[in-house]
């Protein structure tokens, strides 16, 4: 049996992404010859326990985001020379500048996941972007493979850096929980974090005046730009803007009854909340970006400004819907399903 350490997530049980959702999957979906031990951060658990669903759990007394992601990565790496796992699975690039030391030590086999390029992200300044973009590169470097979520981020890895990479996205299939599907309302839905690179503020603008009605699901009290978003949009009557929801059933509600889900992502790679949508049959409206169109085949309806999502929300062609509905949930049952997932990350491993 095969021992695998995981670097870079907030730890188990799931309780904040995409990392997090992987991890949960992995484990729950693993086979007899792997054994994972996963470290945790103290700051997002009252209640610590040593095991979860046949994992080990290890905590560590920094937060698994932000500035501290870094100290949080390297301080695991570190105790990984004291257990010597056989494998290290690291999930984004935060610690990954301490990979070169790392090596010298230890013959563990390091494959990562480098996230959907950090680096070009809004949300960080240029400082940020600078160390984000070196420990990527230092991680497609050092690692013994590099997994990317999406061809697209695959075919950057390759042009960049000249590396070979193996792409495997995240699954969907938890999202469907056994609730009996409720019956649909008239309601748009989004769900996403609120940053200006989901472009939030362009897909609220194409709901005002509008007689569609929109449920959009995010963290708004989280930074200046989404309680600005809050204070101008909330008072529209067809505007429902809520607080995160982590819970799968609640979710399942939401997603089970909504007529048409918008995907404003524009950078990252497969889009977790997209591909777990995507089990619902419901029809997709993404923003039109090369990381949406390789997720869905082409195969839902994009846009790319707050008009021309206006526009798509007046038409009321039902056999375009369903076309796309119906492609969203195949595409999801052949690509985005986690029982297959983790045999093509567990193949990584040997």
């Amino acid at each position: 049996m095969k021992n695998v350490f995981v670097v870079g997530t907030v730890g188990l049980p799931g309780c904040y992404g995409g990392f997090e959702s992987l991890v949960e999957n992995l484990v729950d979906y693993r086979s007899d010859l792997y054994k994972y031990t996963v470290f945790c951060s103290s700051k997002a658990y009252d209640t610590k326990i040593e095991q979860y669903n046949g994992a080990n759990l290890i905590y560590l007394p920094f937060k698994a985001n932000g500035i501290q992601s870094v100290i949080y990565d390297i301080a695991s790496l570190l105790l990984c020379w004291r257990y010597r796992p056989d494998v290290i699975l690291i999930l984004g690039v935060s610690g990954c500048i301490f990979l070169p030391v790392f090596k010298l030590f230890s013959n563990a086999k390091i494959v990562t996941n480098i996230d959907g390029l950090e680096w070009k992200r809004d949300k960080w300044g240029w400082l940020a972007k600078k160390f984000l973009k070196f420990s990527e590169s230092l991680a497609v470097k050092f690692s013994n493979v590099v997994i990317t979520d999406n061809k697209a981020i695959g075919d950057y890895v390759d042009l960049e850096y000249g590396k070979d990479n193996v792409v495997i996205p995240y699954g969907g299939d938890h999202a469907i929980s056994n609730t009996n599907k409720h019956k649909e309302s008239d309601y748009c839905l989004a769900l996403c974090r609120i940053e200006p690179e989901n472009n939030v503020e362009m897909i609220l603008k194409a709901f005002q005046g509008s007689k569609r009605k929109i449920k959009f699901v995010g963290n708004w009290s989280a930074n200046e730009f989404g309680k600005r978003l809050k204070s101008t949009f909330s008072c529209e009557n067809n505007i429902e803007l809520i607080d995160p929801i982590y819970n799968l059933d609640e979710l399942f509600t939401l997603r089970s009854s909504c007529q048409l889900y918008i995907h404003g992502h524009s950078a990252g790679g497969t889009n977790p909340s997209l591909v777990e949508m995507m089990h619902f049959e419901k029809p997709i409206v993404a923003f039109d970006c090369i990381f949406n169109r390789y997720s869905t085949e082409n195969k839902a309806q994009y846009f790319d400004s707050s008009h021309s999502l206006k526009l798509m929300l007046g038409d009321e062609d039902k056999k375009k819907l369903m076309d796309n509905a119906v492609s969203m949930k195949k595409i999801a049952e052949k690509r985005y399903v986690w029982s297959e997932i983790t045999k093509q990350y567990e193949s990584t491993y040997n």
